[in-house]
């Protein structure tokens, strides 16, 4: 499949697979008449690529969270590491979302009220 097909067919940006073959992550993606060609585990790469990207992980983060997982020799707990600090900051922007919410909800209260006292 190509870097084209690839990303119509799976919805990925051009960007990102881009980034993937820069990144020489691709071992077994190999280039057939000036065009590179993904496999299914190639693919697999992607997914998680996207995951990591769709879940706030900067492009270096990805990266480098892709590097220790193609090591597959101890690199759990780094990764791990990696994504409890994503979780926590996500957790961080959820509250802090959810404070907003509150202070829009008594202000829609406020309003609400002055309406009905009148």
């Amino acid at each position: 499949m190509t870097i084209h097909e690839a990303s119509e067919r799976y919805q990925i940006p051009m960007e990102i697979l881009k980034e993937y073959e820069a990144w020489g992550l691709c071992g077994t993606v190999k280039k057939v008449m000036g065009a590179w060609q993904y496999d299914d585990q190639d693919l697999e790469r992607l997914s998680m690529i996207m995951t990591l990207h769709d879940s706030g992980f900067s492009n270096e983060e990805v990266e480098e969270y892709m590097r220790l997982l193609l090591e597959k020799e101890n690199t759990e707990k780094q990764r791990m590491d990696m994504l409890n600090r994503r979780r926590g900051t996500a957790l961080d922007e959820i509250h802090l979302r959810e404070k907003q919410l509150e202070r829009l909800d008594y202000l829609r209260f406020k309003i609400q009220k002055a309406k009905g006292d009148s």
